[in-house]
């Protein structure tokens, strides 16, 4: 019997792995919601026999959605052309159809209700919407918050150029480079995707508590120096935790963290001359820039991710869970990114 031959997806970026699992949860179609399921498990290194049992599938068939994937990446995820009746409406009513779903994204109903109105009279169906939103690469997911409307465009810009150089030198081992923010953790879950069967639905308890708070210093090969604190975190606490890491460092080293008032207190600036002389030197990012800190992408992926369900049975299990996590960051959990995709002038 031949073997099947080995065959793995071209590793996924952090914005791929999240697309795809915005598909596995909300895709229109279970066919799309199984490839994209799929490539995530291909990218885990899960065999192509492996990936055909648990989608009870042919190899062939397993193989083909590797290959679709690596030629169309999540074009790839649809499914294939086939020859039918001519098109409901004209190239050129499919292009106001897209314009009227532009007008109101987040509802088809409405959209629906206005095809006729514009479209002298012609209706279609929720099924033709979506195939016609997809060839025009429109997605069915989330919409986020922003912060970027209040940010001054050029001071993002020349922050982003500063940090840039920072990675260089730091590249050339000439500094160290750091990433620092605070979290905060409670038994009001964050509430992440996960698997479900089918007409039941996985329920987190939710309670107000006391609150775990994470300060951490991230580096760029993901070495993570994290404080937990419970309670509020004020000055003091945060002028304590710099204190402490200012102690542990070899060469100079550059720590990038945010405008908040609770890192410009009085005390806060007189001590940055002292830092400084120890060799730890603070980069203020300007204001509503908090994708120029990678340290954010740590916490998203620590709640949305990492955490297990159970850790919100009790503050107890929490505190010990999120210990357990920031003990295994860089080792057991890693984070896929690229400094110079947010570093070399993109927008993120």
């Amino acid at each position: 019997m031949a073997k099947t031959p080995v065959k793995f997806v071209e590793p996924l970026s952090d914005n791929e792995k999240e697309q795809l699992w915005e598909v596995v949860c909300t895709g229109i179609t279970i066919r799309q919601r199984h490839r994209a399921h799929a490539i995530l498990l291909s990218n885990q290194r899960r065999s192509i026999e492996d990936i055909a049992e648990i989608f009870q599938i042919c190899t062939k068939t397993a193989g083909s959605w590797i290959d679709r994937w690596n030629e169309a990446g999540m074009e790839g995820l649809d499914d294939a052309t086939r020859p039918g009746g001519p098109p409901a409406l004209t190239a050129e009513e499919q292009a106001t159809v897209i314009e009227i779903l532009k007008e109101s994204p987040q509802s088809p109903k409405t959209v629906l209700n206005e095809i006729p109105k514009r479209l002298n009279g012609k209706v279609i169906s929720g099924s033709t919407l979506r195939r016609i939103a997809r060839r025009a690469n429109l997605r069915w997911k989330r919409v986020r918050r922003s912060l970027k409307s209040r940010r001054n465009e050029q001071e993002f810009r020349a922050a982003q150029d500063d940090i840039r150089e920072l990675v260089y030198l730091h590249e050339q081992g000439e500094i160290d480079l750091y990433f620092f923010d605070e979290a905060g953790f409670s038994l009001v879950p964050t509430v992440p995707y996960a698997w479900q069967l089918l007409g039941e639905r996985l329920e987190l308890p939710s309670q107000r508590s006391r609150r775990l708070n994470v300060l951490g210093f991230l580096g760029l090969e993901q070495q993570l120096s994290a404080f937990t604190v419970e309670g509020s975190v004020d000055s003091s606490c945060i002028l304590t935790v710099m204190d402490a890491f200012a102690k542990t460092l070899t060469r100079t080293t550059f720590v990038v963290l945010d405008n908040a008032s609770i890192h410009h207190s009085a005390e806060f600036d007189r001590r940055l001359e002292q830092w400084a002389e120890q060799g730890l030197i603070l980069f203020f990012l300007p204001p509503y820039c908090p994708e120029l800190n990678l340290i954010e992408k740590l916490w998203k992926m620590i709640k949305y991710h990492w955490l297990p369900l159970s850790a919100y049975e009790s503050f107890q299990r929490l505190s010990d869970s999120v210990d357990d996590v920031l003990t295994k960051v860089g080792s057991y959990f890693k984070m896929t990114f690229s400094p110079d995709s947010i570093f070399a002038g993109k927008n993120s």
